[in-house]
């Protein structure tokens, strides 16, 4: 734990058209891994829309290590280590643009939001079909962390 920066939550909300894997709907789950890490939400029966609304958090020890769900966090920690403070609610601090490595399926922005940033995305799955995961990612600073 002594080279941790921090803590990324993980804020899974929902799935959107996600591919039938039984006879007439699914019954999904989301995976996320950081190097040894993996976490998973809990199974949504027979829905191919799934609402978890379940946070995973991940401890960072690395910024350029991939999460597998395939997202980065490099631009969201570039962002976190410019101290931002007193921003207006809502402030737009930087955007991502979809493309084939990022996986999103739509603009992403990182905001300041209630004293902190957050970065909400749409990631686009691949290897099947159809189908979305939209989910919310925000930092948690831990004390004891060697910090950003």
């Amino acid at each position: 734990m002594e080279n941790i920066m921090g803590l990324l939550s993980v804020h899974v909300q929902r799935g959107v058209n996600l591919a039938v894997r039984d006879m007439r709907s699914s019954d999904p789950y989301v995976v996320v891994k950081m190097g040894k890490q993996k976490l998973k939400t809990g199974v949504v029966k027979r829905n191919v829309n799934p609402v978890w609304d379940e946070t995973l958090t991940l401890s960072v020890t690395e910024p350029n290590l991939p999460i597998t769900l395939c997202f980065e966090i490099a631009l969201f920690v570039k962002v976190l280590r410019m101290r931002l403070e007193g921003l207006l609610d809502g402030t737009v601090i930087a955007k991502v643009q979809p493309n084939r490595e990022n996986c999103l399926a739509e603009e992403s922005c990182i905001i300041w939001s209630k004293g902190k940033l957050v970065q909400n995305m749409a990631l686009r799955l691949r290897n099947v079909e159809c189908g979305e995961v939209e989910l919310q990612l925000q930092w948690i600073d831990v004390p004891s962390s060697r910090g950003l």
